[in-house]
């Protein structure tokens, strides 16, 4: 399988520690990688020693291995977590280490699986992660996710390729779109993500009472609550103030809507890879915030299990805004990975909320965030809404609206 030379993973590597996760000196780090993802983790890691890592944990999955025991073991025991599995988790992150995901799975990995076992198996792990879960949706520890080719994943993009010039151009789109293929990736970072941090400044003050969707199948309404925080770009621990990225790439600023006031409805722009399955051109319409009915041209028996994982898998939990301008939507490619998709595109995401996204969140108990209209659940589900026809307006506090969009770009100037 082709691999691009070695200064060119060590430089992603590099990016990965320093403005991903922005590893300090001294810190645990835990790397989440799969096997065909060997190679890469291992430059990451003697990387992150180099740096004066405490030490590197990493915890390897196997795609093969996956499926195989999603095809032979029964619901009831791939609903089984280990209490080992929970505490090696929250061993880590009590203990304050950076957590590097590295992704690289096939987007049609349990296509054909009963989509029952999937859910059941998920939603264990969700209630077992739990704890661990509230460690890096409260940015208690710092936390970053990356993505790597393999050949499913990049056959799946440039269909019709042959395996080596397929995982190339896959390497070449992230190294763009990350930015990897720069002189100086951290300084362009930077860059970066003052704008990002722009933007959200500028909508923070705005404090809209609700955006209006229009485009072509979605006509939505949302409403925010008050005291709701924009976030995007970098963020910082609770606490020591480390600053980090958490998603690479990231276009976006995202904030938590009012789970009690989203009403209309609103239509898929891009696949979603949910568990190993795609759900394609689906439409959810809300009432009062929760999921009255939907429909799903593809993955439609997906589609009811994820809306029905819990309560809160019925109402939203994200809205970002992502301008269609965005480097991997002008590259005019579908990943089928939510990482990149979300990306390219305006998005909303089915269930649990950052609480970080509410002033004081981070703090509140589960009632009190409820009172406060942010949501709850075992799930969290980021799918795009977006393109260059999409339209939104904010609510001011006075009762007028103002253009946030048009035509999938941002109508606001962030220097105002």
């Amino acid at each position: 399988m082709y691999m691009p030379s070695q200064d060119m993973l060590e430089k992603y590597a590099d990016l990965a520690l320093r403005t991903g996760v922005n590893l300090q000196d001294n810190q645990y780090l835990m790397i989440n990688s799969t096997i065909e993802g060997a190679e890469f983790t291992r430059v990451i890691a003697k990387k992150a020693l180099e740096m004066g890592a405490k030490d590197v944990h990493i915890n390897w999955s196997d795609d093969e291995l996956t499926r195989m025991k999603y095809e032979h073991v029964d619901k009831e025991t791939l609903s089984e977590v280990p209490e080992w599995e929970k505490d090696k988790l929250t061993y880590f992150a009590k203990n304050g280490a950076a957590i590097l995901s590295v992704r690289s799975t096939d987007p049609d990995l349990l296509k054909g699986i009963d989509a029952g076992k999937v859910a059941a198996s998920q939603k264990a792990r969700s209630q077992a992660m739990s704890e661990f879960r509230g460690y890096t949706m409260n940015d208690r520890i710092q936390w970053s996710i990356v993505s790597i080719p393999i050949p499913a994943w990049a056959e799946k993009i440039f269909p019709g390729e042959d395996e080596e010039t397929a995982v190339k151009k896959l390497w070449d789109q992230i190294f763009s779109i990350v930015r990897v293929d720069r002189e100086d990736p951290v300084a362009a970072w930077e860059e970066h993500n003052q704008t990002l941090i722009k933007a959200r400044e500028y909508l923070n003050k705005k404090q809209y009472q609700k955006l209006i969707y229009k485009a072509p199948g979605t006509d939505l309404e949302v409403d925010l609550p008050k005291g709701h925080i924009w976030k995007g770009g970098p963020s910082k621990t609770v606490g020591e103030g480390v600053r980090f990225n958490p998603n690479m790439p990231t276009e976006e600023v995202f904030t938590a809507p009012h789970k009690y006031g989203v009403n209309g409805t609103v239509s898929s722009t891009k696949p979603l890879n949910y568990g190993g399955n795609v759900i394609d051109n689906f439409t959810l319409t809300f009432k009062e915030g929760k999921v009255v009915d939907f429909k799903a041209e593809e993955g439609e028996d997906t589609l009811q299990h994820l809306l029905d994982t819990d309560e809160g898998a019925r109402r939203l939990g994200e809205l970002a805004l992502v301008p269609h301008a965005s480097p991997i939507s002008q590259s005019g490619l579908i990943f089928y990975n939510t990482l990149y998709d979300e990306n390219a595109s305006c998005h909303l995401a089915l269930g649990k909320a950052y609480p970080n996204n509410m002033q004081g969140g981070s703090d509140m108990n589960e009632e009190e965030l409820d009172k406060a209209g942010v949501n709850d659940s075992l799930t969290h589900v980021d799918f795009m809404m977006g393109s260059g026809e999409i339209n939104i307006h904010g609510l001011l506090e006075d009762g007028t609206t103002e253009p946030v969009m048009q035509n999938g770009s941002w109508a606001i100037s962030f220097d105002d």
